[in-house]
């Protein structure tokens, strides 16, 4: 019998090799997917891309991914809200026309801890709301100004226009069209202090610095965030915009 050619060997040595490597990451990637899925996995649920987002759990590199699904996802984004306290009352859509109207629309009158004025928005915005209050505000509340946030001031989320710049009004529609938006003017904190950001942002102090750190710290969680520093139109407020191209200022 004719022995195999040394290439020959080779490549069935090779196709020998990669068919064990192959079945090695079969195995592998499916034990940690019946790890990640079993009913008692030992892998905290905020670690975990098969579970549901809890707003309230530590922020984790898996957190963004299981947000964008509760973004994605109107049921699943309510229960997150639900699970964590926000007090985000179930509306019917609002259907005004091609460019204006609320999606998953709710009243929204509580945050984690926070209250608010009560307002009609969306889910998501919502969603995103509550992920800044809880993970971003109370902290630096607590860490630079020693008390909490009692309650957040807003000046609107839904409204059917185009829109504005500082040269006048945009053809394009406003995120507030949608109600992807929402504007925050102010925060009373827990020790009766009431900070505005019109009134506040330039001062010196620590006042100044806790508003600064949550205009940024804004940024984790909406794409768009524009304050007192983009422009005149801004200097009274936070815009806070879900979806769009990704800027903050």
């Amino acid at each position: 019998m004719t022995k195999p050619s040394r290439r020959r060997r080779f490549l069935l040595s090779a196709a020998s090799f990669l068919f064990g490597l192959l079945t090695l990451l079969i195995v592998l990637v499916g034990g940690v997917w019946w790890l990640l899925a079993h009913p008692n996995t030992p892998v905290p649920p905020y670690w975990n891309p098969l579970r549901e987002l809890t707003v309230t759990a530590p922020v984790t590199p898996v957190t963004t991914y299981q947000l964008n699904r509760a973004l994605a996802d109107d049921v699943m984004c309510r229960a997150a809200l639900a699970e964590a306290g926000v007090q985000f009352e179930p509306m019917e859509d609002l259907v005004v026309e091609e460019n204006c109207g609320i999606a998953g629309r709710g009243r929204l009158t509580n945050l984690v801890k926070a209250r608010i004025a009560a307002i009609e928005t969306r889910c998501a915005t919502t969603l995103r709301l509550a992920m800044w209050e809880h993970h971003v505000v109370q902290p630096a509340a607590e860490k630079v100004l020693g008390t909490a946030v009692s309650r957040l001031r807003q000046i609107g989320s839904y409204n059917c226009r185009r829109m504005r710049t500082a040269q006048g009004q945009d053809n394009g529609w406003s995120s507030h069209a949608t109600a992807d938006a929402i504007d925050i003017v102010g925060l009373d904190l827990s020790d009766g202090r009431s900070l505005n950001l019109l009134s506040d942002w330039g001062t010196d102090g620590p006042e100044a610095d806790f508003l600064r750190q949550i205009g940024r710290g804004a940024c984790d969680w909406f794409r768009v965030v524009l304050g007192p520093d983009y422009n005149r139109l801004h200097a009274d407020h936070f815009h806070l915009q879900g979806p769009g191209w990704g800027y903050c200022r």
